[in-house]
């Protein structure tokens, strides 16, 4: 037994009685029985009863307890009611112990419960045992694996797929073949020289946009230095820009053409400074010297394809 609810209650004098009732005293293994539990006694005195919450006994457990229920029964008298639910696993005859309520330095019981668990019954005259079988493999029908068969095929299709996407994107093609044409290949000089063209054209600082002037120049320049000398200009400072350069004996003669343009540019961008007009056509003039000194003649793709044969021979 584990567990004690106690029940606080006022009762008189008199001797609590209580009486438990089963409502069946025969169950096969694993089902399930209640037993009921009344408890008469006065309103005026405390009134102990334990409530168990697991087991009754060794082979007997206790499923579950209902709440107590209060009746008055007059004549400063209470009735309580309880039940408990319980099962067993093991096929035997319990007798269960008595249930007890104790009021002050009297205690009552109730009369012991027997309970019958038994197996359920195997007919041994009329039914015929045989050993297990061997295992007996079924017939292969193919169908049975058309499932496995699609879904082999498909996930086989799914990874083709995404390999051909991760193909494209790497060489930077569309997804769909044919969708959109390839566009032609650009050096890094011409793109350059296109997008400095663009800026003269806008006429922005001429407009009041000054900022956008230089941010657009600088912009240009920084993904031109990326491409042609492989330095991550993007992401680096003006000072880390110019730093790295002078490893670069192709851009020493410009170098300070560069420094002019990206000092300028964080003056307007970080400082709020305003140029005259003269400085604003000095840094997109640089722009070109910068890009025209530093520029790298690129073969057309056949002869640089020949180039490469010729190399690989020699």
């Amino acid at each position: 037994m584990a567990g004690w609810w106690i029940g606080i209650f006022s009762v008189p004098a008199q001797p609590p009685v209580i009486k438990a009732v089963m409502d069946s005293t025969h169950i096969f293994i694993g089902h399930q029985t209640q037993i009921h539990v009344e408890v008469a006694a006065g309103k005026n005195q405390t009134l102990q009863i334990p409530l168990i919450a697991d087991t009754l006994m060794n082979g007997v457990e206790v499923l579950s307890v209902s709440k107590i229920d209060t009746t008055d029964l007059g004549n400063n008298r209470i009735q309580l009611k309880y039940h408990y639910l319980i099962t067993s696993f093991d096929p035997a005859l319990y007798l269960l112990p008595p249930f007890k309520a104790a009021a002050g330095a009297d205690t009552a019981y109730s009369e012991s419960l027997a309970l019958n668990v038994s197996t359920l019954p195997v007919d041994t005259v009329s039914k015929q045992f045989y050993d297990i079988k061997g295992v007996v493999w079924p017939k292969l029908v193919w169908t049975d694996y058309l499932p496995l068969i699609i879904g082999i095929i498909l996930g086989l299709g799914l990874l083709a797929l995404i390999a051909f996407i991760v193909y494209r994107r790497i060489n930077n093609k569309t997804v769909i073949p044919f969708l959109k044409k390839e566009e032609p290949y650009i050096p890094p000089y011409e793109r350059a020289i296109r997008g400095l063209d663009g800026v003269k054209a806008q006429k922005l600082w001429q407009t009041g946009k000054v900022k956008e002037y230089h941010s657009d120049i600088t912009d240009i320049l920084r993904k031109y230095i990326d491409e042609r000398f492989d330095v991550p200009a993007p992401e680096m400072t003006s000072g880390e820009i110019l730093d790295q350069l002078k490893g670069h004996s192709d851009a020493d003669a410009s170098r300070d053409n560069l420094k002019q343009i990206l000092i300028l540019a964080d003056f307007v961008k970080f400082a709020k400074y305003n140029p005259l007009p003269d400085e604003n056509e000095l840094s997109l003039m640089n722009a070109y010297l910068f890009v025209n000194h530093t520029k790298k003649e690129e073969l057309p793709a056949e002869e640089n394809e020949k180039k490469e044969v010729n190399e690989t021979v020699n």
